[in-house]
């Protein structure tokens, strides 16, 4: 089995896979400044409660946004696991032509959701990723990375909104019944969620028409599903699209290894 680690600014999401099945998951808030021992600790809870343990996996592979918490992270995956942990972007290539004008910019998370989303519908394709950050990425039709845009997510515009107006309450993101709300937490759902779907929408036809043709356009993240279900602007929407794809790297470096084994 495989363990597979997607550390984000607001969580951690942690994959057990046996091939491209997925087992078990679970999530951390992303603290930055949490200990390898705290890290450890959660983990062997997970694996106990699922009914597995250390020497049931044969490697772990990180992606990540947040360059602080990578020690403790990789402290406690050598220490908990006795693993060496393979990272996306260092010692575990990610395969795919990056056009960016300085290609380190790029996260490497959203080279992997690119990688995977090629893989798995081909292109031209354009991968929408809600997330802290909500990212637009473009992969032309050889699968190359073209780049894309990002905008401020969904919870972060709404906690700014809650920050910046005193009367207006904290609410939770819901897809109210209509666009015309009658009380002020129905209201500002129905401008938080359209407007927000409306923004989605005018960058994705942005980017075609720059582009100079249609494409494919898959949704990927926690509210990738809120938003799907008010448009009818994705041809995918697919929640597992970091995790599958850092488990496809990881068969491409299996791969990698065999054909320079055999090349000997």
């Amino acid at each position: 089995m495989l363990l597979v680690i997607d550390i984000g600014n607001t969580n951690i999401e942690f994959g057990v896979f046996s091939g491209m099945e997925r087992k078990a998951n679970f999530r951390l808030r992303t603290d930055r400044n949490i200990t390898s021992d705290e890290i450890g600790l959660h983990c062997m809870q997970f694996l106990s409660f699922q009914g597995m343990n250390p020497a049931d996996f044969e490697d772990v592979v990180i992606t990540s946004v947040v360059p602080q918490i990578m020690y403790s992270m990789t402290s406690a995956i050598r220490k908990y696991l006795r693993k060496e942990p393979l990272v996306a972007g260092e010692n575990l290539p990610i395969p795919i032509r990056n056009l960016y004008d300085n290609p380190k910019e790029v996260g490497a998370d959203r080279l992997v959701d690119s990688y995977a989303a090629y893989k798995k519908y081909g292109g031209p394709l354009i991968v929408v990723d809600f997330g802290t950050a909500t990212t637009f990425d473009v992969v032309d039709q050889t699968g190359a990375y073209l780049g894309g845009s990002i905008y401020p997510g969904l919870k972060i515009s709404l906690e700014a909104l809650f920050n910046a107006a005193a009367k207006l309450p904290r609410i939770e993101i819901a897809v109210p019944r209509k666009v015309i709300g009658k009380d002020t937490s129905s209201s500002m759902q129905a401008g938080i969620v359209y407007g927000y779907a409306g923004v989605v929408q005018n960058l994705i036809r942005q980017t075609e028409r720059e582009l100079g043709s249609s494409a494919l356009v898959v949704a990927t993240g926690g509210l990738s599903g809120l938003i799907s279900e008010i448009s009818g602007m994705f041809d995918h929407v697919d929640k597992s699209l970091t995790l599958e794809g850092l488990v496809m790297l990881y068969q491409d470096y299996l791969e990698d290894c065999r054909k320079q084994e055999d090349g000997k």
